[in-house]
């Protein structure tokens, strides 16, 4: 069983892959990629937690389905992290936010 990490713990670890992923980026590209690209990458991955949902569900065929999904699931969660970082937006006070205003919204 994987421990539980705190938000600040997962930005960190996040941001140090992130920046290495750079330097991949740098050496085969001779750029690192944009906001726009890294959103794209997201929303591909995002599409996959989608396919990888209807395989576990019985709806469309194929295998290793719950370890894929599984990875696919923390990188969603990693991009949206970047996202954010990158656009300089808090991802800890945002989803805050958002869940207090959820919330309240809930409770009329």
């Amino acid at each position: 069983m994987s421990k539980e990490m705190n938000i600040s713990e997962i930005i960190a670890r996040s941001r140090k892959i992130r920046e290495q992923y750079h330097q991949l980026e740098v050496e085969h590209h001779g750029s690192e990629w944009t906001i726009e690209e890294d959103a794209l990458a997201f929303l591909t991955d995002a599409a996959l937690v989608g396919r990888l949902t209807m395989s576990l569900q019985g709806r469309w065929p194929k295998e290793n389905t719950v370890p894929e999904l599984h990875h696919k699931l923390g990188e969603t969660i990693w991009w949206v992290i970047i996202l954010a970082d990158r656009m300089g937006l808090n991802i800890n006070a945002a989803l805050n936010d958002f869940l207090i205003k959820t919330e309240n919204l809930l409770k009329k």
